[in-house]
């Protein structure tokens, strides 16, 4: 469990004409109802908040149907997470995470671009990566004691994955030894999703979900 190009703007003057005629239509739109969970809701504000942060971080985005079911995933894992008084995310948390995100691009520059591109601003960052941070905090600490991994699993790994895949880009392999630790957490990340997984699946039939993602549509 554990992720539309902008048009070019128009004319200034254009933009000026157009803007107060459309920004009542658009805020309309953007917060129409699509899932009805328990006494709360899921707006298709939220739906495209998490495409357009998918756009940004995979270079594409699911389906609006397979991100209303991750976003009641991410409900019940936030509500569950609240019940267990899981700390928020510090600034500092907030920080370093989307200092990583930004490593992953070519410069800064790249990343703004390509953020401004997906339709986000620096506080929709922020606040997709904040919860991001809240919810797998939640899940760790729910299910890691819960993940056995011996070293027999850290050897096959080793053999079976991370040899042909260093092998098939050309470059030489880690020892065994060197690779440990990241191979075991590896392996407990793996854990952690199987568990939530069969979690998730077991939490949904007790909801009362209503979607009506299909009307939302304009």
């Amino acid at each position: 469990m554990r992720a539309a190009l902008l048009n070019r703007p128009a004319a200034f003057f254009l933009a000026l004409v157009l803007c107060a005629s459309s920004c009542a239509f658009s805020q309309e739109l953007i917060d129409r109802l699509v899932a009805r969970i328990e006494n709360d809701v899921i707006l298709l504000s939220d739906v495209r908040l998490l495409s357009h942060y998918q756009l940004l971080v995979e270079g594409k985005a699911e389906s609006e149907a397979e991100i209303l079911d991750r976003l009641i995933d991410q409900w019940i894992v936030r509500s569950e997470g609240n019940a267990a008084r899981t700390p928020q995310p510090s600034d500092a948390d907030i920080d370093r995470a989307v200092q990583r995100l930004v490593q992953g691009f070519s410069s800064k520059q790249d990343f703004d671009a390509r953020r401004k591109l997906a339709g986000l601003t620096e506080a929709d960052v922020r606040r997709v990566t904040a919860d991001q941070l809240f919810l797998n905090s939640y899940l760790d600490s729910r299910f890691r004691p819960t993940v056995q991994v011996d070293e027999q699993a850290i050897q096959d790994f080793y053999k079976n994955a991370l040899l042909p895949r260093a092998q098939a880009r050309g470059t030489t392999p880690p020892t065994l030894n060197a690779a440990h630790d990241f191979i075991q957490e590896a392996l407990i990340q793996r854990g952690i999703n199987e568990q939530a997984d069969r979690w998730l699946k077991e939490s949904h039939a007790r909801l009362r979900v209503t979607k009506m993602l299909q009307e939302s549509h304009p």
